[in-house]
């Protein structure tokens, strides 16, 4: 009977552990902005305050959809975006928060516009005006079709 019991909590702590909360754009569109200025730069730019929703995601392992954008291959600059690149956040369709920022562990295969699900650790970004406000470390992810 203890043996059962043992592999039983074993088998729920590591299926916690391991496993990813899938997550919807509208999940990501719970956070407010404000601007605020930032005396480095000498500009305002839009201050997030997330959700506690989304604050309970940070450092989970969560899984998206979207499309895929390169922005810049040799910088590694990798997109998530809601929308497709013809109407994605750079070119005023939506806010900040319909993009995610991808870091990779490996190479990807994937091309501009792919759509693809991406599994990743949530980093939540206030204040790196050089990085988006939504991170996925440690990425991998799948062509969907």
């Amino acid at each position: 009977m203890k043996n059962k019991i043992f592999g039983l909590v074993l088998f729920l702590s590591c299926s916690i552990c391991f496993s990813q909360q899938e997550v919807s754009w509208q999940n990501l569109s719970n956070v407010t902005f404000t601007d605020k200025y930032f005396p480095a730069y000498g500009d305002y730019f839009m201050y997030p305050k997330f959700s506690s929703f989304i604050k309970a995601l940070e450092g989970k392992r969560i899984t998206i959809k979207g499309y895929f954008l390169n922005i810049g291959a040799e910088e590694k600059l990798y997109i998530l975006s809601k929308g497709p690149m013809a109407s994605c956040f750079f070119c005023g369709q939506g806010g900040p928060e319909t993009a995610v920022e991808l870091q990779f562990v490996n190479n990807h295969i994937f091309k501009t516009d792919d759509i693809i699900a991406i599994t990743g650790v949530l980093k939540l970004n206030k204040d790196d005006i050089m990085h988006f406000n939504y991170i996925l470390t440690d990425c991998k992810g799948v062509l969907v079709k």
